[in-house]
């Protein structure tokens, strides 16, 4: 990591990433990938709700599709390139780790929005910390592994796309037929609609990983 802290060797100079050995590098691999699966799950589970959304907020197809398409996507775009930046200058793991609890936090709002207006917000704020994520993965990545190995450790970041939206789609129709059942039985729960719970269960998460 070239401006993140290192651990001073026995000789007195700093070890680099690849000196640290196979081992450390597969666990930064394995940590970025389940950053990259939050990141997916979080991205989509919006698309696995949108029946009870609509129906609470009364919020109309074309309210819907801004949502999950110009609320993230744009703001996702256009920060990219500066966080690509700030992630050449700066901390590389401190991004990624802030990145996630942005975004994970945000994700969890979306359950607390009473409104289409509250949702674009919550979801802008999941395209800026979502955008930290790769700049920062795919710098420290090239870190860590040697040329004959990168491509490997690029593959298994990759598997974060399709495992992360498998999740959503298991946790949006599994978790909203169990909150159904738990906003029934009263509780803690008592007051939240479905949705909102599955929103909570699919953000707080991603606080543990950052």
């Amino acid at each position: 990591m070239r401006n993140d802290k290192r651990i001073p060797s026995e000789t007195g100079r700093a070890p680099s990433e690849r000196e640290r050995g196979p081992l450390y590098a597969g666990i930064v691999a394995g940590v970025l990938t389940l950053l990259y699966v939050s990141s997916f799950i979080d991205r989509n589970i919006l698309n696995q709700l949108v029946r009870p959304i609509r129906a609470d907020l009364r919020i109309s197809d074309t309210e819907y599709s801004l949502l999950i398409g110009l609320a993230f996507v744009g703001i996702y775009t256009a920060t990219g390139i500066p966080l690509g930046r700030i992630a050449d200058a700066g901390s590389r793991s401190v991004m990624a780790a802030v990145g996630c609890a942005v975004w994970s936090v945000r994700t969890a709002v979306c359950g607390l929005a009473g409104s289409v207006g509250g949702l674009v917000a919550a979801r802008i704020g999941v395209g800026v910390g979502e955008a930290a994520l790769s700049p920062a993965a795919y710098s420290l990545l090239a870190d860590y592994f040697p040329p004959n190995n990168l491509a490997r450790a690029m593959s298994v970041y990759s598997l974060g796309v399709p495992v992360g939206s498998g999740l959503a789609l298991l946790i949006g129709g599994v978790g909203i037929e169990y909150a159904t059942g738990a906003t029934a039985g009263g509780g803690l729960l008592d007051g939240f609609r479905p949705w909102q719970i599955v929103m909570f269960a699919a953000g707080l998460p991603g606080i543990v990983l950052a």
